[in-house]
């Protein structure tokens, strides 16, 4: 397997991870803005939008960036979303 399949196997990963965890906050927590939010930044790990955002934009986020941001946004969802305040006691 070759580095770049590699690594866009990871961020296609992270990027479902995240948008599993969006969802589960619009549709089954109390803020559903945070599960938009997750959505719509999940984006930015599925290799083929990365893609539409570089050809349409001219850029692509930079993989740290991505690293940085995808931790922040699971420590977000751990602290104040809904599987955090316990609206899914058969997860925890």
């Amino acid at each position: 397997m070759s580095t770049k399949t590699f690594y866009n196997s990871v961020s296609f990963i992270a990027g479902l991870l995240i948008f599993i965890i969006g969802l589960l906050n619009l549709f089954r927590g109390d803020d559903s803005w945070l599960g938009v939010a997750f959505i719509t930044l999940s984006f930015i790990y599925i290799p083929a939008a990365n893609k539409v955002f570089k050809k349409t934009f001219g850029f692509s986020v930079h993989y740290l960036v991505k690293i940085i941001l995808a931790a922040i946004l699971l420590w977000i969802s751990m602290a104040v979303g809904a599987i955090a305040e316990g609206f899914y006691p058969e997860i925890i």
